[in-house]
């Protein structure tokens, strides 16, 4: 169970005071002093409570308590006077930065040791005072050096944490790199290879169910190829594994995204989406993310109008923007431009068309087949 810093000088006053009044009472050394013992005593455990507001001025109003009780007659701090004293100096040891709790401590050790003096007691009761602070005041500081190492420690463990996340993405990620130029360059280039020994193959038979046989077989291997060649594009994604995937199911947070940041954009969804393919989907969304990218970068915030529909054969995008301007190519900054969009689209075997509108505005028309005719 943690306790408060702040609670310790609460419950800690009332405790002092209660005792301060039970021993002006009970012990018989202070029976005739009764009145010069508990009055400097609840201002003792006035002054601890106030510590909780005013971490330094609070102790320095509890330690004045010593002199008071010896200007209204009281002959010696007693039992419960020093026990609100270690407390008050190894509370401001843990509570407070070092230079101020050596104030508190410094401010203790005079008041005791004045408070000694001037009631005639022996030198070893002026010694006895720091003696007896000095460990309390240690003790105090030691826990507050320990509590600030604890959480020294924690911190730097979230970030080895964080530090140990990061790698292991950087990692993953080399490893999908590694992967997708693995499938690109070995897997990807021998399917192609043997399709088109497959078509030159087909090509010089002459038995139509042969033909048919090779031509299912080529055709097989140019669907593989496309996929491979999608799946590497996906592989080579620099999105961390926290990123959601790319999907025309994201379309709304992607129109969200360019509006704040200045384009005015209208979706217009028609059709079932039914069942789409996962890497036609992924590559679709980045071609509708690319087409807007560009807009927002050459349109001036023009109305644009956003347009995807679903059939059992296809699926079709449009972006259509009103302020007739070309969305050029922008690979030299890091995008794909219309070569990239054209090469997302080819990899189903769909089609693209940007070019202005007859009525002015400028579109990115694509279509990527489904079933059998990707």
């Amino acid at each position: 169970m943690r306790i408060s810093a702040r609670a310790i000088p609460a419950v800690l006053g009332p405790v002092v005071g209660v005792l301060a009044v039970a021993e002006a009472y009970l012990d018989a050394a202070f029976a005739s002093h009764a009145g010069a013992v508990w009055a400097p005593g609840l201002l003792l455990g006035v002054g601890i409570v106030l510590a909780t507001w005013l971490p330094v001025a609070g102790p320095l109003v509890a330690v004045a308590c010593f002199p008071l009780g010896l200007l209204v007659g009281a002959p010696d701090i007693g039992g419960a006077g020093l026990i609100g004293l270690i407390g008050i100096t190894a509370w401001a040891g843990w509570r407070l930065p070092r230079r101020r709790s050596l104030l508190v401590l410094a401010a203790a050790v005079a008041a005791g040791v004045l408070t000694s003096l001037l009631a005639g007691q022996s030198p070893w009761e002026a010694i006895f005072q720091p003696v007896i602070l000095l460990p309390g005041w240690f003790l105090g500081v030691l826990s507050r050096t320990n509590g600030e190492r604890a959480a020294e420690l924690t911190r730097l463990a979230a970030a080895l944490d964080a530090e140990r996340e990061r790698t292991a993405e950087a990692a993953v990620a080399a490893e999908r790199t590694r992967i997708a130029r693995e499938v690109h360059d070995a897997v990807a280039h021998s399917v192609s290879v043997i399709t088109l020994q497959l078509g030159g193959l087909r090509r010089q038979l002459t038995d139509p169910l042969h033909r048919e046989v090779v031509h299912n077989l080529e055709r097989l291997g140019r669907q593989s190829v496309a996929e491979m060649r999608g799946l590497v594009g996906i592989l080579r994604e620099t999105t961390s594994a926290s990123t959601p995937e790319p999907s025309l199911n994201r379309v709304h947070e992607l129109i969200t995204e360019v509006g704040a940041a200045g384009l005015p954009v209208r979706l217009e969804v028609t059709g079932d989406r039914g069942d789409v393919p996962r890497l036609l989907d992924a590559s679709a969304y980045r071609v509708l993310q690319e087409a807007l990218t560009n807009v927002l970068r050459h349109s001036g915030g023009a109305q644009t109008t956003v347009t995807i529909g679903y059939a059992a054969e296809k699926v079709t995008l449009s972006v259509i923007n009103e302020a007739g301007r070309a969305v050029t190519d922008t690979s030299e900054n890091g995008g794909h431009g219309i070569i990239g969009m054209r090469e997302r689209v080819a990899l189903f075997r769909g089609t693209l068309r940007a070019g202005p509108e007859p009525d002015g505005g400028f579109a990115v028309r694509a279509t990527f087949p489904l079933g059998d005719a990707a």
